[in-house]
């Protein structure tokens, strides 16, 4: 297995079309705010926070995952939180992922919610590997 440096950036963003802009820019100022992901712009038309660009269109983009880094399990707890108590749907709560775990990956503790299309919205932090 390839040794991996897991604070390289690997892509410059994501656009995703999303039905309405203003129910998914609200999801995503939520959400992402306990990752203290800020929006850098936002329009009529979307949102930009950090790498993820939200867009309405005619045709939102189809069911996807998105893992955003958290820097502590708390920040993980604290995304889940926030979409809970906006009434946003969970889909899988703050845990370790032993499928995911591993010495070389460290170890997965995420949590997930959906996004007002249908999107698998993932926070995600990689701790020490314990054997």
């Amino acid at each position: 297995m390839t040794d991996w440096d897991w604070t390289r950036v690997v892509f410059d963003h994501v656009k995703v079309n999303v039905r309405d802009a203003e129910e998914s820019k609200r999801f995503y100022r939520t959400v992402l705010g306990a990752l203290e992901i800020p929006p850098l712009w936002e329009s009529e038309r979307g949102a930009q926070f950090a790498n993820l660009v939200v867009v309405a269109a005619e045709q939102p983009t189809r069911p996807l995952h998105i893992g955003f880094v958290a820097r502590t399990r708390e920040e993980v707890d604290a995304f889940h939180r926030a979409g809970i108590e906006a009434g946003y749907r969970d889909n899988g709560p703050p845990g370790v992922r032993e499928q995911y775990s591993s010495p070389e990956a460290g170890l997965y503790y995420a949590a997930f919610l959906l996004d007002p299309d249908g999107h698998n919205i993932e926070a995600v932090h990689r701790g020490e590997y314990a054997s």
